[in-house]
């Protein structure tokens, strides 16, 4: 299976008409429907659905195009990671938690590192800690930022000084909402959404202890921006950490620390017993700097 053939595929599903695509890569119609015929005999299964103006994939073809593009990110990366030049340069990637680190400590390594190396690009993905280190052994994360509590072993990593205060994101109509904080017994009855996480999940459930009755969980998310909208209209409140909640809208929200307090710390990560980029190796020396 050759890259070209692979790039040749991806553009095809991305413009789900083979006269389209031809164009785009300047081969001819018939070259490239031959091209996409042998892939699907080299691989032995078909990869499309072929309709009379439309293309669409198979579920097979929808697993190739989510491996090609893992494939040709990882090449091109390679290539840049390669070339021997005087000026540091090529694309940074960083997978990031909502946290402070990502809000407050980032940007100020990154202005200083972008006038040091201006030709250093970045590509940020936001994930949680799961996300992140599934990319990051997947070779598509250079570095990542991650709450714990979070498995490490495998990784080199640097404890980072941001601590973390979970909380209650909830409307300023609601009856806690002038709470200086919230105990267990105060969310007992509440519908509540909490962290995807099954680690996080954990601790909270430490954190409510042994109470008569369980907390009234509504469902569980991923990324903080997808649950806001709930907690606006009052119809679930949202267990967090106060960093996640650092960029979004204050008039209609309010973040209210629990009690007894419930902290977490900041770690970034990176791939152990791995020869990383100079790129990658001058960032984290960066970061230490900046701690």
């Amino acid at each position: 299976m050759e890259l070209r053939t692979l790039y040749y595929f991806l553009t095809v599903a991305r413009e789900e008409n083979i006269t389209r695509a031809a164009k785009t890569i300047h081969i001819g119609q018939p070259a490239l429907s031959r091209q996409l015929m042998q892939l699907e005999d080299e691989i032995g299964v078909p990869l499309f659905i072929r309709g009379k103006r439309k293309i669409q994939l198979t579920k097979a073809g929808m697993l190739l195009r989510r491996r090609a593009e893992e494939i040709l990110n990882l090449v091109a990366k390679t290539e840049e990671e390669l070339q021997l030049e005087t000026t540091l340069s090529g694309e940074l990637m960083l997978g990031l938690a909502e946290c402070l680190a990502s809000h407050q400590m980032l940007p100020k390594v990154i202005e200083s590192f972008s006038q040091q190396h201006p030709e250093v690009t970045y590509n940020f993905y936001s994930g949680n800690a799961d996300l992140i280190k599934e990319r990051l052994d997947q070779g598509l994360i250079d570095v990542g930022i991650v709450l714990e509590p979070v498995d490490i072993q495998k990784y080199q990593y640097l404890r980072l000084p941001q601590k973390e205060r979970w909380g209650i994101i909830t409307s300023i109509h609601h009856p806690l909402a002038d709470h200086e904080t919230v105990s267990p017994q105060d969310l007992i009855s509440m519908p509540l959404l909490h962290p995807h996480r099954s680690l996080v999940q954990h601790e909270i459930a430490n954190w409510f202890g042994k109470l008569q009755g369980a907390p009234t969980y509504l469902g569980q998310y991923t990324f903080l921006s997808n649950a806001l909208s709930l907690a606006k209209q009052q119809i679930a409140s949202i267990i967090s950490i106060e960093g996640a909640f650092y960029t979004h809208d204050k008039q209609e929200l309010r973040f209210i620390p629990l009690a007894p307090e419930l902290m977490t710390g900041t770690v970034m990560i990176w791939k152990k017993n791995s020869i990383q980029s100079q790129l990658v190796d001058t960032f984290i020396e960066a970061v230490k700097q900046t701690i």
